[in-house]
């Protein structure tokens, strides 16, 4: 039996974080009031306080878009190892 994710709207998660900050800092409380695992809101604040998370006010969105531009890097990299792997085994 598989269990389902829930998924959370980027709004969903920036409210949630500000709900922390109306709760004095207190993640387990406002977890509890908004009917979400601890880990979970945790996890958003810790996004929100890194600059990853959107509709937050520490959102940067030059830190983003060097973080994907870097994942791009990385897989494209990776294809053109796997390239010359195989060209070299070839020759």
């Amino acid at each position: 039996m598989t269990k389902k994710v829930k998924r959370y709207s980027e709004e969903f998660k920036a409210e949630a974080v500000k709900a922390i900050e109306n709760n004095g800092g207190n993640v387990s409380a406002t977890a509890r009031q908004l009917g979400l695992p601890m880990q979970t809101l945790a996890n958003w604040q810790r996004k929100a306080n890194q600059g990853k998370l959107k509709g937050t006010k520490q959102f940067d969105s030059e830190l983003m878009a060097v973080i994907e531009e870097n994942k791009r890097l990385k897989r494209e990299l990776k294809i053109v190892q796997e390239e010359r792997e195989i060209l070299n085994e070839e020759g």
